[in-house]
């Protein structure tokens, strides 16, 4: 990857995806602006203990401010997003529709529905990627390391934990030369040239990238595919991505999207530095 680029981060949500994100892009010297639901000392005192370095304040001035806006909120509440904030903005989609949480919502549980697709809808003015969505909360903590760093220790991770913005779960994985173990892989999904943005913002956080198509291919990241609480590396999580079509969630997908299960495996899956 290129030489590491400052930038404010904007992350819209403060439960346990937002704070653990929020803390690694601390850690990779971004300046970071938190935001919950209405008041920001509500949460200020949280920020403070999960992710020191952070700055609480609301929703609309962490979208104004930050180069790049992170969803990281229940998809359910995609409302109290500020989309007129966000007009011009990067948007990376963490955010994963989860029954229990949002309620039974047939727009997002449908076998056709695209959420990061959806989001893009309701901020017609942002560009959206979908992105860190598909790792548990405490893998993306656990796992992340530099590029050339050591690799943590950590057990395989449990999908049935992993199903909501604040709660996803899922093995260690990368494309990192020069470290005897890889990395593990983040898919990306979205319009060129914002996907490499990410994948360098990705790298940043200690994942190797791998693009894997348009944003709508982020249907392959969704919860009850393959991939949705895969912690992996970026060769396995090329494969599983690519394979989705000839999966029964695929095939239901695909089919209830009107698109061809018999098309050949994507060549668009591939990593950001391939």
């Amino acid at each position: 990857m290129s030489e590491r680029t400052h930038r404010t981060i904007g992350i819209l949500g403060a439960g346990k995806v937002g704070t653990v994100l929020a803390r690694l892009a601390v850690a990779a010297g971004h300046d970071v602006l938190i935001a919950g639901s209405g008041d920001p000392g509500k949460i200020e005192l949280i920020v403070q203990i999960l992710a020191p370095g952070a700055r609480a304040t609301t929703a609309r001035e962490a979208a104004a401010q930050a180069d790049i806006v992170v969803l990281a909120l229940p998809l359910g509440k995609h409302a109290t997003i500020p989309a007129d904030a966000l007009d011009g903005k990067l948007v990376i989609d963490a955010m994963n529709y989860w029954w229990e949480t949002d309620g039974e919502r047939e727009e997002f549980s449908a076998p056709a529905a695209s959420t990061s697709e959806f989001i893009q809808g309701q901020l017609p003015g942002a560009t959206v990627v979908k992105a860190l969505n598909h790792m548990g909360y405490h893998d993306l903590e656990d796992v992340a390391r530099p590029r050339g760093g050591r690799v943590p220790s950590a057990g395989a991770g449990s999908m049935g934990a992993a199903h909501g913005s604040d709660e996803a779960s899922p093995q260690p994985g990368s494309d990192d030369a020069g470290s005897a173990t890889p990395r593990a892989a983040i898919a990306i999904a979205g319009p060129s040239p914002q996907v490499d943005e990410v994948a360098e913002f990705v790298d940043e956080l200690g994942f190797d990238p791998v693009l894997i198509g348009g944003l709508s291919d982020g249907v392959r990241l969704q919860p009850f595919t393959e991939a949705f609480g895969a912690t992996i590396d970026a060769a396995e999580l090329r494969a599983m991505v690519a394979r989705f079509p000839e999966t029964d969630r695929g095939r239901e997908v695909l089919a209830a999207r009107g698109a061809s299960t018999d098309s050949p495996r994507r060549a668009a899956v591939h990593g950001a530095a391939d």
